[in-house]
């Protein structure tokens, strides 16, 4: 079958929520003319420079999100709340659609698109139904640095039930320096320690389900808090938040606080949320098994 202009126009007209750029219609075998009248007689709406919208269709988010990146160019990469938005992370697109394109191009920002120039890494791009669009990972960071005080509580439900600790890590690690960075790292700390929090308590939990007795939370040793300890056995269970990964003085503490421990005859077991979450009944193990060392040592001594 014969491909016409008119074919290959109504395929990009209907992959792109009825979006079409004047190159991709040009490229179709559309004359300029003919893209003109089509103007001329509002059958197209103009929505960026040499961005269109066909009149059989309605502008939907979907197609501010098409427009917006379309207008940016080959190269351009949707960005921040707009990006989550589209993965699905987001409940509402922002009224400015975010995009990042190359530093060699410098396209200015317009009505309801915002421009930032930056080069990504391949690791941080992906594409989503034709639209290319940072990872999840990074989408989830610079959303929470978009969003401001709304930051928080997306990243906390971002990193429940759309990506991974680790995975942000790495993001944010690949992108030190960037525009935000230093809200990332702030914003990540933060989760990690309500992670940790949350951990704990569900640690907790554990230890009674499993009816063993003799633990305290919160106990207080050499100036510091023991996540849970087991202090007639000179037990200590911390759990092992990420803060330590984003923070460097964090991890220094972490390290101390063991170090402390260690030299105090304590045994220091420590503990992932992924640990207490996805093996619960080899955590109590190793527990119950410590326990029982912790046991002999005193019959011995």
């Amino acid at each position: 079958m014969t491909v016409t202009p008119h074919l290959s126009v109504a395929v990009h007209l209907r992959r792109q929520a009825g979006v079409i750029t004047r190159r991709q219609a040009r490229a179709a075998g559309l004359s300029a003319d003919t893209i003109d009248r089509r103007l001329a007689s509002r059958r197209w709406k103009p929505l960026h420079p040499q961005v269109y919208l066909d009149s059989a269709h309605r502008p939907t988010d979907e197609v501010r999100v098409r427009s917006a990146v379309l207008w940016a160019g080959g190269d351009a990469v949707l960005s921040g709340v707009a990006a989550a938005w589209w993965h699905g992370i987001a409940t509402a697109l922002p009224e400015n659609v975010q995009v990042t394109v190359p530093r060699a191009r410098c396209p200015r920002a317009r009505p309801g698109v915002g421009v930032r120039r930056r080069e990504l890494e391949a690791a941080d791009l992906t594409s989503r139904l034709g639209v290319c669009v940072t990872a999840v990972p990074l989408t989830v960071l610079e959303a929470a640095v978009e969003l401001g005080p709304d930051g928080r509580p997306f990243l906390d439900r971002a990193l429940q039930v759309s990506t991974t600790f680790p995975e942000v890590l790495e993001s944010y690690h690949r992108n030190l320096g960037a525009h935000g960075s230093s809200t990332m790292r702030a914003l990540l700390t933060t989760a990690a320690d309500h992670s940790a929090s949350a951990a704990a308590r569900r640690l907790a939990d554990l230890l009674r389900e499993a009816r063993l007795t003799g633990w305290r939370p919160h106990f207080p040793f050499s100036g510091f808090l023991v996540d849970v300890a087991f202090p007639e056995y000179r037990l200590a269970l911390e759990v092992d938040g990420w803060a330590g990964h984003v923070d460097d003085a964090r991890r220094r503490q972490d390290l101390w606080r063991r170090s402390v421990l260690t030299r105090g005859g304590w045994t220091v077991l420590r503990f992932t949320w992924h640990d207490i979450v996805g093996r619960p009944r080899a955590v109590l193990a190793e527990i119950v098994h410590a326990i029982g060392r912790g046991r002999r040592a005193r019959t011995v001594s």
